[in-house]
């Protein structure tokens, strides 16, 4: 028992010096992205019961993603109530080369939203997900010392939140024939596929010089989909409002997003 204390008191006192001698060697809060030197992408998401799974469907996709070996990602969920929301580690945004948005009416202290919006501004690229076109867009009152990001629908994406269609006709899903070309939609079926989420209403888009890849129709309309852009920063936008539950379960999506980050973060 004296031995084992012993050995204890030599380990402490060893730790207690190294930390004196080389402060900076210390231990670390880092985001893991730091010690890698492939592309860093980190995913923001919400577990909110209409964010449409992204908690379980991001990880899932984004581990896939980093086992391809060209990316190191991290997904961040969001914690609290969503007007009080705080996202752990949201350093670790400061220092991606992409940024992947998926969350829903968010509200965060002034500092994080800080973060946020400096990403932007510095002609960082970010690419969208379905609820992504209302990330931080709160209807109800805020509470005290938090803040939403109207902005960012217009100004990053492009578009605005014009309402949607009636869930249960789902979407039918199309190329763009001028643009079938395009690097995103590379693999992908030319003559559409359903999903079934309902269709984002954004027509027409703020951003008339945006490149539209993809279509969503129900018997009712016809709306832009997917499209990439580029941010008045220099920031390259790829956004689509696909992104239901089962969509991952479709070759075609997950083609789409892979090339669509692919390019983004070219």
């Amino acid at each position: 028992m004296k031995q084992h204390l012993k050995k204890i008191w030599e380990g402490g006192l060893l730790l207690a010096i190294a930390i004196i001698l080389f402060p900076k060697e210390g231990i670390s809060e880092k985001s893991h992205l730091d010690s890698d030197p492939k592309p860093s992408i980190v995913f923001i998401v919400s577990n909110d019961p209409l964010n449409y799974e992204a908690y379980n469907t991001i990880p899932k996709y984004a581990g896939w993603l980093e086992e391809q070996g060209k990316y190191q990602v991290q997904v961040i969920e969001a914690i609290g109530e969503r007007r009080k929301a705080h996202l752990p580690d949201i350093k670790a945004i400061k220092k991606a080369d992409l940024l992947v948005v998926f969350c829903r009416r968010l509200a965060f202290k002034p500092k994080q939203m800080k973060i946020l919006k400096d990403y932007v501004r510095k002609g960082n690229p970010v690419v969208g997900l379905r609820t992504a076109n209302h990330a931080f867009s709160i209807r109800d009152s805020l509470p005290e010392g938090y803040v939403d990001w109207w902005d960012f629908v217009p100004d990053v994406l492009g578009c605005e939140n014009r309402g949607y269609e009636p869930e249960e006709l789902g979407t039918i899903v199309r190329t763009v024939d001028k643009n079938k070309t395009h690097q995103i939609l590379d693999g992908i079926e030319s003559d559409g596929w359903r999903s079934n989420g309902q269709v984002y209403k954004v027509a027409p888009l703020i951003d008339q010089n945006a490149k539209i890849l993809l279509t969503g129709s129900t018997e009712n309309v016809t709306e832009p989909f997917a499209w990439i852009r580029t941010t008045k920063f220099g920031g390259k936008v790829f956004y689509t409002a696909l992104g239901y539950p089962d969509d991952f379960e479709n070759d075609n999506f997950i083609k789409l997003i892979t090339n669509g980050i692919e390019w983004a973060i070219q």
